[in-house]
């Protein structure tokens, strides 16, 4: 089963990209390139998911 979520991408005044998922409490991360913040919500959004004990499915998301 693969699941999609909303990810909620800011700016922040140091200039980082602060990346959130609404739909899993905590899951958030920044990065100073939208590369590698993409890589690393993919990271938290599996860790979250893991800390609530469900299957994990990679999907391009």
């Amino acid at each position: 089963m693969t699941r999609a979520f909303n990810v909620i991408i800011e700016r922040d005044a140091e200039g980082y990209y602060v990346a959130s998922v609404p739909e899993l409490s905590g899951c958030h991360t920044q990065a100073k390139s939208l590369d590698t913040l993409m890589k690393r919500i993919r990271e938290a959004i599996e860790l979250c998911l893991e800390a609530q004990n469900e299957e994990i499915i990679p999907a391009g998301l």
